[in-house]
Order: C-alpha cells, then sequence, then structure tokens
C-alpha cells in the first residue's frame, strides 16, 4: 500500500533508538525526508546510518524548550516545511505516586506533557498554511490503565490522551489529524529497565522478568517496535485522513475495558 508521503518532511522525537528508530524508518521507506533527535550523538549516528533516503539529525533534549525550538528550526531550513510530527520521548521515573519526588514529578510534566505541548506548537503553522499535516503522539497503555509503578506516566499520559482531542479538534479545520498510538509491553530500552526494577522487586533475574511481563499478554510476548512503527506509519499516511481523535493501543492484548 502507498501511503502517499513522497517527499513530505517527518520529524520524530527521541528518534535515535526504539520505537522512535523505528518509526523513522517506517516513515523514511514510504519517501519521507526525515529528522530526528535525541541526546546522544554517537546514537545519532548511528541511526542516521540505519534510516534509508534523506535524513537530518540533531541533538536536542526535548525536555527544554530552547532545544525543541532549535531543533524544528533547523529540521525547516535542512528539509523544507514540516509535514508530520511525531512526538514521543522515554518514560518518565517509575515508582509509587506516595514515594516520587516533586523534582521528579515536575522533570516528568517537561519530558512527557510540555514538550508535546511546544513541539505541536512549533509544527503547526506550517502545517496549517499547507492545508495538511500529520501529528502522531506515541504515548503508552498507561494512558488507559494506570500502573501503581508508574504514576508519573499514568497520571500525564492519562492527560494527554484529554490533550490530544483537544488538539484534533482546534486543527481539524486545517486539514491535520491528531491521534495517539498507546504502546504495550514492548522491547525497548525503557521496557528492559522496567524488568530491572520488577526484578529487585520480586527478588528475580531481569530475563525471568522480561518473561513474566510477556506472560501479562494475550499473545505471550513482548511487543517489537516495528509493530509499534506501522500503526504510528499508518496514521500519518493521505489514506488515514479522516482518522483524528484516536487512541489506537498497541499491546497484544493486554488492556481490559473499552478501547
Amino acid at each position: 500500500m502507498d501511503y502517499g508521503l513522497t517527499g513530505k518532511v517527518a520529524l520524530v522525537a527521541a528518534g535515535s533508538k526504539g520505537i522512535g528508530l523505528a518509526a523513522a524508518k517506517a516513515l523514511a521507506a514510504e519517501g519521507c525526508r526525515v529528522s530526528i533527535c535525541g541526546r546522544n550523538p554517537e546514537n545519532l549516528k548511528a541511526a542516521k546510518d540505519a534510516i534509508s533516503g534523506r535524513v537530518h539529525t540533531f541533538s536536542a533534549d526535548v525536555s527544554k524548550a530552547s532545544d525543541i525550538e532549535d531543533w524544528v528550526d533547523a529540521a525547516r531550513m535542512s528539509l523544507g516545511p514540516i509535514s508530520i510530527l511525531v512526538t514521543n520521548t522515554g518514560g518518565p521515573a517509575p515508582g509509587f505516586a506516595s514515594t516520587l519526588t516533586d523534582d521528579q514529578w515536575q522533570s516528568g510534566f517537561e519530558s512527557t506533557l510540555m514538550n508535546v505541548v511546544r513541539m505541536v506548537r512549533a509544527v503547526s503553522e506550517d502545517m496549517k498554511s499547507a492545508g495538511w499535516g500529520r501529528i502522531v503522539h506515541n504515548t503508552s497503555l498507561v494512558a488507559r490503565q494506570p500502573s501503581d509503578i508508574l504514576a508519573i506516566s499514568s497520571t500525564l499520559r492519562g492527560g494527554l490522551m484529554n490533550l490530544k482531542r483537544l488538539q484534533a479538534t482546534e486543527l481539524a479545520p486545517f486539514g491535520i489529524t491528531v491521534n495517539g498510538v498507546l504502546p504495550g509491553h514492548t522491547m525497548t530500552d525503557r521496557q528492559v529497565h522496567l524488568a530491572e526494577v520488577r526484578s529487585a522487586r520480586e527478588g528475580i533475574t531481569v530475563e525471568e522478568a522480561l518473561l513474566k511481563q510477556a506472560a501479562e499478554v494475550p499473545m505471550k510476548r513482548l511487543g517489537e517496535p516495528e509493530e509499534i512503527a506501522a500503526a504510528i506509519a499508518f496514521l500519518c499516511s493521505v489514506g488515514a485522513g479522516y482518522v483524528s481523535g484516536v487512541n489506537l493501543t498497541v499491546d497484544g492484548g493486554l488492556t481490559r475495558g473499552p478501547a
């Protein structure tokens, strides 16, 4: 299927590893000119080598407003006006609500919610001018099914679902769609870190913790970043032009309750 994205400029936050890198690869394969950002220059270089087509990289911490502005400006100068934005970041600090510090909550707010507000603000004028745009927020299943050990993420990603709905309504008259993808247990560095936390809490090995996480999923396996990226790429397609304001859960059937 041709997604109709040839020549579109796509920004993928935290695109040097994991789901971000998989999304950048998927969009590049559809003919997009892709810009990725990340904090580690070595990871950015490796990612650039792994992505086909025209790729722009930029060293940035998306929890910082000035870094977001600099990244978007640099991408626009290198590749042209922005048509697609995939917001994506590593998860905030794990922990129970009663044990997390004010600094941890504030850091999570900047890196999980405010970064999305700022990125959308930075690219929306390009999309409005073109009368076309795609915005996809890569978040987490905890937005639907809160996790005790992921109190910050559960709280903020729940709020992000409502923000996405507001953005979708506001930007729809300009031909811009805004959707969310909510991954389940996916084999990334974040998943390994959570397995390490579980390992320490339950006195088991990291490998055993990963197996336990997989066993919780009806499909009895962890997801792959490419499976999340496939959903992101579809929502960016021309054919998905009448899909906006949705939360697409990609979790192997793990989340209970209405979709």
